[in-house]
């Protein structure tokens, strides 16, 4: 995906500009958005409190604002995820990255999954693009490719690596399945420890399209040198 001698501003269009901690304040969101703004990142990704205020600042840019649901982990009933869905996209998300239920994963009660993914799906349809969360770091192999299968089958647009909470974050080779598993329809978007430009290249090049960072400043300051 990564093409040699990519620009600054093809790296820049990678990156959703991310800011997840619970302590964030309403000063670093507003920062963060004006960091995307001159940067031109995708996006600006955050809790759903702050959908309201990151649209409000991120108003007249091409910068999207994305909102995260059933976050970090995921154990919300589908009915719950929908709402907030529903709520994220009225407060002004253009994009929400939604995470999987992973334990009915591992319970392989795979029409579980499917429909909590299409419950997240469906209420965004025509309105946000879709971002499923799957937590690689928690599935095997076989895991990851049945949250991708069921992911692209219930209505998502990208499949995203990890949440950046769980025990690990983004692998170029979980990209690489990731991307193989869901072809070239679905976008793949890679998350979760990436902190500069060598691993952010290392991502694209496995077949990512997205990046998830709140390093994204320095990813591109990197790119540059």
């Amino acid at each position: 995906m990564y093409l040699k001698g990519v620009n600054k501003m093809e790296i820049q269009s990678y990156i959703d500009h991310t800011l997840l901690k619970p302590e964030a304040t309403e000063e670093q969101i507003v920062k963060i958005c004006e960091e995307a703004k001159q940067n031109k990142f995708a996006s600006v990704c955050v809790n759903p409190f702050y959908a309201s205020l990151v649209r409000t600042n991120l108003e007249g840019s091409s910068v999207k604002t994305c909102v995260v649901v059933g976050f970090p982990l995921g154990a919300n009933t589908k009915e719950v995820k929908a709402f907030e869905t529903e709520n994220a996209i009225e407060n002004g998300a253009q994009e929400v990255d939604m995470v999987i239920n992973i334990a009915a994963l591992k319970d392989k009660k795979y029409d579980v999954v499917e429909e909590d993914i299409k419950a997240v799906a469906q209420k965004a349809k025509g309105r946000a693009l879709v971002k499923v969360i799957i937590e690689c770091c928690l599935l095997n192999e076989e895991e990851i490719v049945k949250a991708c299968e069921l992911s692209v089958k219930a209505g998502a647009d990208f499949v995203k690596t990890s949440t950046g909470f769980s025990t690990g974050g983004a692998k170029e080779e979980d990209v690489a399945l990731m991307r193989k598993t869901v072809g070239n329809e679905v976008g793949v978007k890679a998350s979760g420890g990436i902190r500069d430009f060598k691993t952010t290249k290392a991502m694209l090049e496995a077949g990512a399209n997205r990046i998830g960072a709140s390093a994204g400043i320095k990813i591109v300051e990197e790119s540059l040198t």
